[in-house]
């Protein structure tokens, strides 16, 4: 794996597992859900450590989440979250999509436990209803 110390001025190439900054095609929207600027408090649990990351999130939606991190997780790692809506907990299990060093990463919610889906559906509309 290429460190980022090896990296000399000018030299665009960027590690396999990072995702460089690029402007949205206009004509092209890749999300299946609309996501909303919500800060939520996120507990992460990475597969394997015992450690939990506790942060919040920039933005959610049905299919996933931001997080702001300066030590970003690596892309393709799966992850436990509790979300804490309104002092409602829900835990989804989901995959790292996206790694921006020094910024944070994409969360994928792959699947929800209990009735976390739900929930997550009916916080995500009373933000919307919210004027």
């Amino acid at each position: 794996m290429m460190s980022l110390r090896a990296m000399r001025p000018g030299d665009t190439r960027m590690p396999p597992d990072v995702q460089p900054f690029l402007p949205a095609s206009p004509n092209r929207e890749r999300r299946l859900h609309p996501r909303y600027t919500v800060n939520v408090p996120i507990e992460i649990h990475e597969e394997g450590s015992r450690i939990p990351l506790r942060v919040k999130t920039t933005d959610l939606s049905r299919g996933g989440c931001y997080i702001k991190l300066t030590v970003p997780l690596g892309v393709g790692g799966r992850i436990r979250a509790q979300l804490s809506l309104d002092g409602q907990p829900i835990v989804a299990r989901g995959r790292v999509v996206t790694r921006h060093p020094d910024f944070g990463n994409g969360i994928m919610f792959l699947e929800f436990e209990g009735e976390g889906e739900k929930l997550l559906r009916q916080y995500l509309a009373a933000v919307v209803a919210t004027p």
